[in-house]
């Protein structure tokens, strides 16, 4: 099974409603806290709809 650990980059203050709630799908809630998730076509999407917010520091296969 392959992962990504996505690390936020960004805060969610003067965000819209929809990005905070991203964030919070993501399980990311402080600046610079890294999660390791599943890499899915709905993570990846999930990442890809607010990358001013988060990034990806490594891919594990």
């Amino acid at each position: 099974m392959a992962t990504i650990v996505v690390k936020q980059i960004g805060s969610p203050i003067r965000r819209p409603a929809k990005q905070r709630a991203t964030l919070v799908g993501l399980g990311l809630n402080k600046m610079h806290k890294t999660r390791e998730l599943e890499d899915t076509p709905s993570v990846r999407g999930m990442v890809a709809s607010i990358p001013h917010l988060v990034e990806i520091v490594e891919e594990r296969a």
